[in-house]
C-alpha cells in the first residue's frame, strides 16, 4: 500500500520493456555510450545520459521547426530552495546529486528563478521526455478543436475509419483524452503478450500503421466513459487523430501552432513509428530545458500567444481540473491508492485538505518515467521542468523527494 504522496502508477511502466526487437531498429551507433533501441528502458546508469540526449540516433524522428524569433526568458528573483525529506534538510545541489538530475528550470511569471544542469547537459541539450509527450499531444488536440478540425463529442471512427467495427467505434475524442474509452489495455511490461509489449514490438519493427492496427484489434472491457485505464496506446491515438484531421505531420502541426509562434529557441524532434511515418503520440519528443519551460508557459497563459487564442477558451481548465464526483478525480484512480487525478492527459493535484504540501491551488503536471516532469501551478504562476536519469523507471522515494523540492520552490517564490 503506497502512501498518499506516492502517485506513480504501475501503468507508468508502460514504457519499461524488455530488450527484444528487430535488427533494423538495433542498428549500431558510433557512440558506444548510446544504447540500442530495444534496450532503452534497461540501460545501465552510465549509458542513460548520452542516450537520452541523442534519441535521434536511436529511432527515426522528425524535426519540430522553431520560428524566426525567440521568446526571452529574463532573469527573475533567484531562489535556492531547501526542502526536508526523511528528517534531513537538503538544497539544490543535494537534490541534483541524490536524484541524478540532468536539468531543473523554475519560472515565475515567465522569468527564470532557477536554472541548473547536470549529467553533462547544458542549455543546448535536447533531452527526451518519455510520457510527458502525452500531455503535449493532448494540447495539440485542443489546438485542432480551436480550429474546428476535431470535436470532443465526435466518435474517433469519424476521423479514423479503420476503427469502425472495432471496440473504439463510438468512443468520443474526449473519452480518449481521459483514457476512459473502456477498451481493454494491458500495460504489464513483463508479459511478452501484453498490449504494451505488442505496441513496442511494432515500434521496433517500424511497421507503418502497426500501432493503429493493434488498437483496432482490442476488445471492449468497460462501457465508454466509466472507467480509467492508463493506456499508452490510447495516448498514441491522439497523434493518429491529429494527422487525420490536419492532414500534415504532427511535428509540423506542433511547429505551426505552438513551437514557432511561442518563440522556442531550438528545433525539437519527435520519434516516429517508422521512417518518415507517424509520430508516437505517447512518447519520444526531445527539446531543450528552456523550450519545455516555454511550452509550460504557453499552457499557463491559457493557450494564447501574442493575443491569438491557440487553445479554446476554458480548455486549460477542462484539461487540468476534474470534478470531485468524476471517476477521474484525485484519489479515485487505481482503487484510491494514488493521490492524483487525471484530466486531458494531464495529472491533476488534489486540493484542500488532501492537497500535497505546497501544491494546493490547481497544480497539474505532465510526467514521464525515470523522473521527467513538467509542473504547472496556475495559482502561483509557476512552471517547473525536471530532467532525471533515475536508475529505475519508478522510484517512490525519488518521486517523493521531487515533490518536496518543487514544493520548496513554490514556497520560496510566494
Amino acid at each position: 500500500m503506497r502512501s498518499c504522496i506516492s502517485v506513480f502508477r504501475p501503468a507508468l511502466l508502460a514504457l519499461f520493456i524488455s530488450a527484444s526487437g528487430s535488427a533494423g531498429a538495433d542498428a549500431a551507433v558510433e557512440n558506444p555510450r548510446i544504447g540500442r533501441a530495444a534496450d532503452l528502458y534497461e540501460l545501465i546508469p552510465e549509458y542513460q545520459p548520452d542516450t537520452y540526449r541523442n534519441m535521434d540516433k536511436v529511432y527515426p524522428t522528425r524535426v519540430i521547426h522553431k520560428g524566426t524569433k525567440v521568446r526571452p526568458l529574463p532573469a527573475g528573483v533567484a531562489i535556492a530552495p531547501r526542502y526536508r525529506i526523511g528528517g534531513e534538510e537538503y538544497g539544490v545541489d543535494d537534490f541534483m546529486r541524490r536524484n541524478r538530475v540532468g536539468g531543473v528550470l523554475v519560472l515565475k511569471d515567465g522569468k527564470v528563478a532557477l536554472e541548473r544542469y547536470g549529467l553533462g547537459n547544458d542549455e543546448r541539450t535536447r533531452w527526451t521526455s518519455f510520457s510527458v509527450v502525452k500531455s503535449i499531444s493532448s494540447t495539440l488536440v485542443g489546438a485542432a478543436v480551436q480550429q474546428g478540425l476535431l470535436a470532443l463529442d465526435q466518435p474517433v471512427d469519424k476521423y479514423l475509419p479503420s476503427l469502425a467495427g472495432s471496440a473504439y467505434q463510438g468512443v468520443t475524442v474526449e473519452q480518449v483524452l481521459q483514457m476512459s474509452s473502456g477498451v481493454r489495455w494491458n500495460e504489464t511490461y513483463r508479459d511478452p503478450k501484453s498490449d504494451r509489449r505488442q505496441m513496442f514490438d511494432a515500434q521496433l519493427a517500424e511497421r507503418p500503421g502497426g500501432i493503429l492496427r493493434l488498437l483496432a484489434s482490442l476488445p471492449r472491457q468497460y462501457p465508454a466513459g466509466t472507467h480509467f485505464t492508463y493506456s499508452t496506446g490510447e495516448s498514441h491515438l491522439q497523434s493518429e487523430l491529429l494527422h487525420a484531421a490536419t492532414r500534415i505531420p504532427v511535428s509540423d502541426y506542433l511547429s505551426e501552432r505552438i513551437w514557432a509562434r511561442m518563440g522556442m529557441e531550438s528545433d525539437g524532434f519527435w520519434q516516429l513509428e517508422s521512417p518518415a511515418g507517424q509520430e508516437i503520440g505517447s512518447s519520444g519528443l526531445s527539446a531543450t530545458l528552456r523550450d519545455y519551460g516555454r511550452f509550460g508557459q504557453f499552457v499557463l497563459e491559457d493557450g494564447v500567444i501574442d493575443g491569438e487564442r491557440i487553445l479554446p477558451e476554458g480548455w486549460v481548465d477542462r484539461a487540468s481540473r476534474v470534478e470531485a464526483s468524476s471517476h477521474l478525480a484525485p484519489g479515485k484512480l487505481y482503487d484510491g491508492e494514488y493521490a492524483l487525478g487525471y484530466g486531458y492527459q494531464w495529472w491533476t493535484f488534489p486540493v484542500g485538505a488532501k492537497a500535497l504540501p505546497e501544491h494546493d491551488g490547481g497544480a497539474f503536471e505532465a510526467q514521464g518515467i525515470f523522473g521527467q516532469y513538467l509542473y504547472i501551478n496556475r495559482k502561483e504562476k509557476i512552471v517547473a521542468v525536471v530532467w532525471s536519469a533515475w536508475p529505475k523507471p519508478e522510484m517512490d522515494d525519488r518521486e517523493e523527494e521531487t515533490y518536496a523540492f518543487l514544493g520548496a520552490a513554490v514556497k520560496a517564490l510566494r
